[in-house]
């Protein structure tokens, strides 16, 4: 079954991380769909921006962006939410005159709040009133001093150079997180994952990191992190394209097992193979024995397909968020912008390529270049489609860019976009779908 049976819409702006009460209200119910919106606004930060030929000055107002994941903590009612940010508002430099008006830098990336640190958000909804912030927990690291979200000193795998608004160089930050995906477990802490080693990041409570997970290697370039960093992770994801990290993270129903991806195949071994393959890596850990246990290969979409997206790049296709329903059963997020499409992935029929030679980098031609995986031997993940927002749903029930998704009941998914700070003007919406309980089962 894909198309769900109801679907309720909530429309949030949310301007600063913790939004206790709304400035402005506006609600609306549509009767067609079922639509309910409601509209938060309060200010983050209102931002300088000087040209660096002419020294003139544009201000932008930014949006705190609470949507980079989603999740329902099980033993929560239907009606409590946990998502997170990432980084924080940034600029690619090349973009700096079409956004802000102004030329500030030639390469890397505009971060216009460079203080800013990645937030995890618990969120309930209340009648007659909406989703609403109840707490906010900053990412600390073990002293105590929240982090930030500027980029890292890699050399194993590339980074960015960042400025602020007037064009200043800042400097780059070991204890630096570019957060994506998030869950929480049963004693508090939460797991999130990291677009910039890559890597996983375990956190406390409270928000102080207890470890982050990396590519072997990479821990030597972290040396200055007040955390603890360790090379569990596969060396290959050092080659991970940039920006295009572990975007996407879910855990078994008893705990015992975190799944993440990779949003996009590695540039492996070059941002050729990145941009032609459809061949993304899925992993398995054990998080008793913190030990992978698995490594499989799901296959994207072609980019014809995200109908609403009217696009031939295979690279624009991504996998942008999943949620275990089942021991090793997966419903995953694919997307461009404005095409999000759900998938049933069952981990059992898919060959476990972990420890192969598929995970060196002298294997030539590499998992990436390798367009029929029968060639080779191996069986990708089987993959049932769910749903599929350019045809099961309404036109414009979905905001661009979704990046979370949970499972807030037996038959009932929420979704949150990605507003990626209000830089291009979107709203953060997060969109409530009742799909029936048969919606789980594969």
């Amino acid at each position: 079954m894909r198309v769900p049976v109801r679907l309720c819409v909530f429309s949030i702006v949310f301007l600063t991380a913790v939004s206790a009460q709304a400035d402005k209200r506006n609600d609306r119910h549509d009767e067609r769909m079922d639509i309910h919106s409601s509209v938060f606004e309060r200010p983050l930060d209102i931002v300088e921006f000087r040209d660096a030929t002419d020294n003139s000055i544009t201000r932008l107002k930014f949006t705190t962006g609470i949507g980079s994941s989603a999740f329902h903590f099980p033993g929560d009612d239907r009606h409590t939410l946990y998502t997170a940010s990432d980084r924080g508002a940034n600029i690619k430099c090349s973009e700096d005159v079409k956004i802000t008006g102004k030329n500030i830098c030639k390469t890397g990336k505009i971060f216009p709040v460079p203080n800013f640190t990645p937030t995890i958000y618990k969120l309930e909804w209340r009648k007659h009133y909406g989703w609403k912030v109840v707490e906010a927990v900053q990412i600390k690291d073990r002293s105590g001093k929240p982090v930030s979200g500027l980029p890292n000193p890699l050399t194993l795998t590339d980074t960015e150079a960042a400025f602020d608004s007037v064009g200043n160089p800042v400097a780059l930050n070991p204890n630096g997180l570019d957060t994506e995906a998030m869950v929480r477990l049963s004693d508090g802490s939460f797991w999130l994952s990291d677009e910039y080693a890559p890597s996983l990041v375990h956190v406390a409570p409270g928000g102080e990191v207890i470890e982050r997970l990396v590519p072997a290697g990479i821990e030597s370039d972290l040396a200055g992190a007040d955390y603890p960093v360790k090379g569990v992770l596969p060396g290959i994801l050092a080659r991970r394209k940039l920006n295009r990290g572990i975007e996407s993270l879910a855990i078994s129903p008893d705990e015992s097992y975190l799944y993440f991806a990779m949003q996009s195949p590695l540039a492996n071994p070059d941002k050729a193979a990145y941009k032609r393959s459809r061949n993304v890596r899925l992993f398995k850990l054990d998080l008793k024995n913190m030990v992978l246990v698995g490594e499989y290969v799901y296959v994207i979409d072609l980019p014809k397909t995200f109908l609403a997206d009217n696009t031939d790049k295979q690279s624009k296709v991504k996998v942008s968020e999943m949620v275990a329903y089942a021991d090793d059963r997966l419903l995953l997020l694919e997307r461009v912008s404005k095409t999000t499409k759900l998938y049933r992935v069952p981990l059992d029929a898919g060959s476990n390529i972990l420890g192969s030679r598929w995970d060196s980098e002298f294997t030539s031609p590499s998992l990436e270049q390798v367009g029929d995986l029968d060639t080779i031997d191996i069986v990708p993940l089987s993959k049932d489609l769910a749903l599929d927002s350019a045809t099961d749903l309404p036109p414009g029930a979905l905001p661009e860019k979704v990046e979370g998704v949970a499972i807030m009941s037996a038959g009932e998914l929420v979704l949150v976009n990605d507003n990626d700070f209000g830089i291009k003007g979107a709203d953060t919406r997060i969109v409530r779908l009742r799909v029936g309980r048969d919606f789980f089962k594969n």
